[in-house]
């Protein structure tokens, strides 16, 4: 199945299905000459590097690779230059492509390596996680983490395609899974109720799994992305509804370390305290946030905050947030299951007394 991300003479197919790493023919129509870059991880490249290296294969072309370590610590501009120096040393030009085969941080440091390289080249995004396949690779958000913040150094540049091949999801760990889960339940929470309530009825079978499940789940979280990137490329308004929880989340992957927590973890602390605090502004009932905490916690998500972390831990990250305008904390919340708002206006009683009184593990 293939959806599109519209945006003009920018748009880009993204291109779902079990086995397409194999496919040539779909690679091939996406490369912007005959120079390509892969760029992967020392994780995906055992299980994938091979074979998307052969599918590329054809004697013209010139495929290097890029191996880089894993994990969210490594998204650094160190790592980047270590992509500029393979592409300066190759002396490839700016009709090269590259390729991004692995996770989010994989995503978003060769995006970020393209977009900047002889001020921009072509890219194409091969999704090999959940959260990459239903989020990070769609929409051209790129970058690395600064100590001070995660995803604050980047830029906005499109892919040629997403290619998400649903079968390297069989080689993902169950903790990776349930944290690109968190991506897809918030596709539920901030526009689709119907989407919500089809997740509650398959949330036991995506996690075993199914293909179906899985298909229709990547499907839909793919269309709901494409369509509020569409309306709003560059993150001005409707985008940020994008990241509900990510406020929250962020806050604690910075504080406890890229890493330790996973981005989706943190995300579905930060979705839970996103709809407590809602429910303290009186629009979500405590029936409605007893279905947030028990889709997150059968998506196997925490639903509670690190016990290290105090208020003010959490307010010194919270600031340095992108969607911060004049000094004002903007905040992802839910009128409603289905429906999110951007708001700029929670008090600092009201959100320090939400911090303080958020269970703890």
């Amino acid at each position: 199945m293939a959806l599109t991300v519209s945006l003009g003479e920018r748009s880009y197919p993204i291109h779902i299905g079990a086995g397409l790493l194999a496919d040539r023919e779909r690679l091939h129509a996406h490369l912007a000459g005959r120079q390509v870059m892969i760029v992967t991880n020392e994780t995906v490249a055992p299980h994938y590097l091979e074979t998307l290296k052969a599918t590329l294969a054809d004697g013209e072309l010139d495929v290097r690779e890029v191996i880089l370590p894993d994990g969210e610590a490594t998204k650094t501009v160190a790592s980047v230059e270590r992509i500029w120096d393979a592409l300066l040393a190759a002396g490839f030009n700016r009709r090269c492509t590259l390729i991004a085969l692995g996770g989010g941080v994989i995503g978003d440091m060769a995006g970020f390596a393209a977009a900047s390289y002889q001020r921009g080249v072509a890219f194409i995004q091969v999704p090999t996680t959940l959260l990459s396949q239903v989020d990070s690779s769609v929409g051209g958000k790129t970058g690395v983490n600064h100590a001070r913040g995660k995803n604050m150094i980047g830029a906005f540049w499109q892919p040629k395609a997403v290619i998400v091949d649903t079968a390297t999801l069989a080689t993902l760990p169950p903790r990776e899974f349930s944290a690109g889960l968190a991506e897809v339940v918030k596709y539920g929470f901030i526009r689709d109720p119907e989407f919500l309530v089809w997740l509650e009825g398959h949330v036991t079978a995506l996690r075993a799994l199914d293909d179906d499940a899985i298909a229709h789940a990547i499907k839909r979280s793919c269309e709901i992305k494409a369509e509020i990137v569409a309306e709003d490329e560059t993150e001005q308004g409707v985008r940020a509804l994008l990241n509900l929880g990510h406020t929250f989340g962020h806050a604690i992957e910075a504080h406890q370390g890229y890493g330790n927590w996973l981005h989706g973890e943190a995300v579905g602390a930060g979705m839970m305290m996103a709809a407590r605090l809602s429910e303290r502004r009186g629009w979500l009932g405590s029936d409605d946030v007893s279905r947030v905490e028990a889709l997150l916690g059968a998506a196997g998500l925490p639903v509670v905050a690190p016990a290290n972390m105090t208020v003010e831990d959490f307010l010194a990250r919270m600031r340095l947030d992108k969607k911060n305008v004049d000094a004002r904390l903007r905040l992802i919340l839910l009128e409603s299951l289905g429906h999110a708002v951007i708001r700029d206006d929670t008090s600092s009683e009201m959100l320090e007394s939400l911090i303080r009184d958020f269970p703890r593990d």
